[in-house]
């Protein structure tokens, strides 16, 4: 991550050892003639903000994509049966979700950007009906009040992923950042192992309060993430700029590492010449093909996990504890591939590994005929290990090359936003009529990781020319711009260099 995010204000304020130098120039300008850093002080600063950063919006997110996700698991429950819900009402369920989800992302995370992050994510998980929505989507008695929820969840949670994102990536240097989004990652991943034992436990409160067991998944877990988001909002950090549980030593170091970071890209101006080098941008697109193609596979195996296992001769029940281990065998890979990523300082190359590891896995799908049933539970092994090594990468990966806190802030709702039309066709290709082969659904979901794979292949080769060019000297003549312009220029900067 580049973290341009230093606001001038806050700099000069709120930098550590600005006071103390402030006889030379602000404190913008001190930070340049600051002593070279502490190891032990930057170690301790790294260990308090995982500590701080991480937890709360890991496991609220994870409350979160439970309650999208819990749908599939509600199904082999007896959801369409009780809503009379045929054909392919079920695909309309899913998709009506996106819509909102889709078109609402930008402009919520342009709200973030002047709204504190603690209340913004906590709010939206609560007053505007994260929780709240998912409990009326166990009370609702009809497929069109279903669709209604569906739709509001959406809207509700819209602003919540990509602020997460653009928050982490506000508090680290980007060869530090895809481990810590990983863990953040991580948590959805396993959410959806909870939601198979969490569906597990409570099919078994079937005829409580008149209740069947599926309608009991939305409600007891709509209430458990109420409860949560209300605790949260005390935990949640807010801007670096801001963040309250940092000394003021502390947030000066923070923003010193930031800055070193950033090589001078900044965009902290939303004026119409950032809105154009924003929304403009080559790399923003390719990073939503990138998301939208890996995306895909995400949400088949999320939404349609129990259903194959079910498929596969096991009881409802079984599959649903079954459905657990794939997650956790994941999320160990994602994480463990993060670190890797970081430390050996390059993504394109793991990004493809994990396509390659997925595209084995609906190839045996595809060949199921001719596979035996434990293979075929071994294929969803291996595209659920892969796509959870890819998705992260692609997210991370974008917000490493955008330059400043709007670019940074348009680009991860760009490409979450947008990408999220992998969730859209993951909701329509896997058709009732189909069941159990899937050819369908498999295969256009193996088209599309591939369309991710051609994505970031242009995106490492894009990348790799710019740098060249600006080794070049071929984009200096930006500097020759109107001052105020050249601080805004994000990621456009000369000095700036992508990372591959």
């Amino acid at each position: 991550m580049d973290n341009s995010n230093l606001e001038k204000h806050s700099v000069s304020e709120d930098c550590g050892g600005s006071k103390n130098t402030s006889e030379n120039g602000s404190g913008a300008d001190a930070i340049h003639v600051l002593d070279p850093i502490d190891r032990a002080a930057e170690k301790r600063l790294i260990r308090k903000c995982d500590l701080h950063v991480i937890p709360a919006i890991a496991l609220l997110y994870s409350l979160a994509f439970i309650d999208r996700i819990n749908i599939g698991n509600a199904r082999l429950q007896g959801l369409e049966k009780d809503l009379h819900m045929k054909g392919h009402d079920y695909n309309i369920a899913l998709f009506i979700f996106f819509i909102p989800y889709i078109l609402c992302e930008v402009p919520a995370n342009i709200i973030i950007r002047k709204i504190s992050p603690s209340t913004w994510l906590s709010s939206i998980m609560i007053l505007w009906g994260e929780g709240i929505v998912t409990v009326c989507m166990g009370l609702t008695k009809s497929f069109a009040g279903l669709v209604i929820c569906r739709f509001f969840l959406g809207l509700c949670e819209a602003g919540f992923f990509p602020g997460c994102a653009y928050l982490i990536s506000m508090y680290y240097p980007r060869y530090e950042l895809q481990w810590r989004f990983n863990l953040f990652f991580a948590s959805t991943i396993l959410a959806g192992a909870w939601s198979g034992l969490f569906a597990y436990a409570l099919a078994n409160m079937a005829g409580i309060g008149g209740y069947d067991g599926w309608r009991w998944i939305f409600i007891i877990e709509g209430l458990a993430t109420i409860v949560v988001a209300v605790g949260a909002r005390f935990f949640i950090v807010d801007w670096p700029e801001t963040s309250k549980f940092l000394t003021i030593e502390e947030r000066g170091l923070l923003l010193r590492r930031l800055s070193d970071d950033a090589a001078g890209a900044k965009m902290d101006r939303l004026d119409s010449k950032a809105k154009r080098r924003a929304f403009s941008d080559w790399k923003i697109y390719i990073g939503i093909l990138m998301y939208l193609g890996i995306n895909n596979t995400g949400y088949s195996t999320s939404f349609f996990v129990p259903t194959i296992l079910s498929q596969l001769g096991w009881t409802a029940i079984h599959a649903q504890v079954m459905s657990i281990p794939p997650y956790i065998v994941a999320a160990v890979f994602s994480v463990t591939v993060a670190l890797l990523t970081d430390r050996l300082r390059h993504r394109y190359a793991f990004a493809m590994a994990g396509i390659a590891i997925a595209t084995i896995g609906y190839i045996v799908l595809l060949a199921q005929d001719a596979v035996s049933v434990s293979g075929r539970y071994v294929a969803i092994y291996l595209i659920m290990v892969g796509g959870y090594i890819t998705q992260p990468i692609t997210l991370v990966w974008l917000q490493n090359n955008m330059g400043g806190h709007y670019k940074r802030s348009i680009g991860a709702a760009m490409q979450i936003g947008f990408g999220n039309c992998g969730g859209i066709v993951a909701s329509n290709i896997y058709l009732t009529n189909q069941k159990p082969r899937y050819p369908v659904g498999y295969g256009v979901s193996l088209g599309l990781l591939w369309l991710c794979g051609l994505a970031c292949t242009v995106f490492f080769v894009g990348l790799k020319l710019e740098n060249n060019k600006r080794e070049q000297g071929k984009r200096d003549h930006r500097l020759s711009l109107p001052k105020e312009e050249v601080e805004n220029l994000g990621d456009d900067h000369p000095k700036f260099r992508f990372t591959y």
